[in-house]
């Protein structure tokens, strides 16, 4: 098993990597709670895969065990969902003693966490991501939200999990498209700040031949994160540098309502888009687009929309958490392996980058 320790002012935690760590998940947690009460929030297509393997081990642990089953997708992380949630503490009695169990992709750690951080002014919760975009990104680094209306991720908090527990071979259930998905984040990560990790996913073409060397892809992915956080937790500086493609990319999700795009495609499409612009703008080493666009089409994810609505866009952008009160932070890249924020007028952005 890698370990990977995340050290912060206030609190520090394990990242554990492994294949066949589910089976292990009941020693694992009693190293982070004496309450043998918890609750595991999931969605319908986890629950009918692994649910079931998750809930025995704990039981048979002694572990006490309710569930909570959302829905798949990003309509679930609602103000509705997540007060839906609160009941579902509530009526198994969870006090600040307790532990709450985000078991799934990245819409059930964003939702989970939210909730555990605002229940009781916060519960201890633990991170069992399922998705290669969970394990990679959202469940580490504390960033837990719900979308409102307008936008997503607009309201939240920073709450770091108490342990993250990553098996690699629950991706082998994935379908290809939730796999390609995740596979958007790992390009991103060797696109910021490893140009070797780059050069080894744009080689790694089938299935088979990433699944194979996925623990290391993934630990790979979180040392990276894991630094970017340590320096910078609170999302002011360095660690602005992990939105590339995500300003364009929560845009082009926002204006197509989360049914045309997923996440990573969405991203995909943002990370190809800007940094077009910035090297046409000479922000960015000249071959800089083109190779990320070889790497983002041999993963088979898309580089831009059918269709391209510049206005819709740019009033999905305005939104965006991320802007400053005198314009927007984008994230370039200098070269690959080397990103950089930089400051644009909003009034600027439509004709510069979209």
């Amino acid at each position: 098993m890698e370990k990977i320790t995340v050290k912060l002012p206030d609190v520090s935690y394990d990242i554990c990597i492994a294949n066949g760590l589910l089976c292990q998940a009941d020693k694992l947690l009693c190293q982070v709670t004496a309450s043998k009460k918890v609750v595991i929030v999931t969605d319908e297509t986890v629950d009918g895969l692994y649910g079931e393997r998750l809930v025995m081990n704990l039981t048979a642990a002694g572990f006490q065990v309710a569930k909570f089953i959302i829905p798949p997708g990003e309509t679930s992380k609602s103000l509705a969902m997540l007060e839906k949630l609160y009941s579902s503490f509530l009526e198994a009695k969870l006090t600040r003693s307790d532990l709450v169990i985000a078991f799934g992709g990245g819409v059930v750690g964003d939702l989970t966490g939210f909730a555990a951080a605002t229940y009781l002014r916060g519960i201890a919760y633990v991170q069992i991501p399922t998705t290669l975009l969970a394990q990679i990104d959202s469940s580490v680094g504390g960033k837990t939200a719900i979308n409102l209306p307008q936008g997503k991720n607009l309201v939240g908090a920073f709450y770091q999990p108490a342990v993250v527990l990553i098996d690699p071979e629950l991706l082998r259930s994935l379908p290809q498209r939730t796999l390609r998905d995740g596979m958007a984040e790992t390009i991103k990560y060797g696109a910021i700040a490893d140009w070797n990790l780059f050069e080894q996913l744009v080689d790694c073409r089938s299935r088979e031949e990433f699944l194979s060397q996925a623990d290391r892809v993934i630990a790979a992915c979180c040392r990276i994160k894991r630094d970017v956080v340590e320096e910078d937790e609170k999302d002011i500086g360095r660690r602005m540098i992990l939105n590339f493609g995500h300003s364009i990319g929560h845009a082009i999700e926002q204006v197509y309502r989360y049914q045309t795009y997923t996440h990573g495609e969405a991203v995909a499409i943002g990370m190809a888009k800007i940094t077009e612009r910035s090297e046409m703008l000479g922000l960015s080493q000249p071959g800089t687009a083109a190779r990320l666009r070889e790497a983002l089409i041999g993963q088979g994810l898309p580089i831009e929309t059918e269709g391209w609505d510049r206005t819709a866009l740019f009033n999905a952008m305005t939104l965006d958490k991320k802007n400053a009160t005198d314009g927007l932070q984008l994230v370039v890249l200098r070269a690959l392996g080397q990103a950089d924020v930089i400051r644009i007028r909003l009034n600027d952005v439509a004709d510069a980058f979209l």
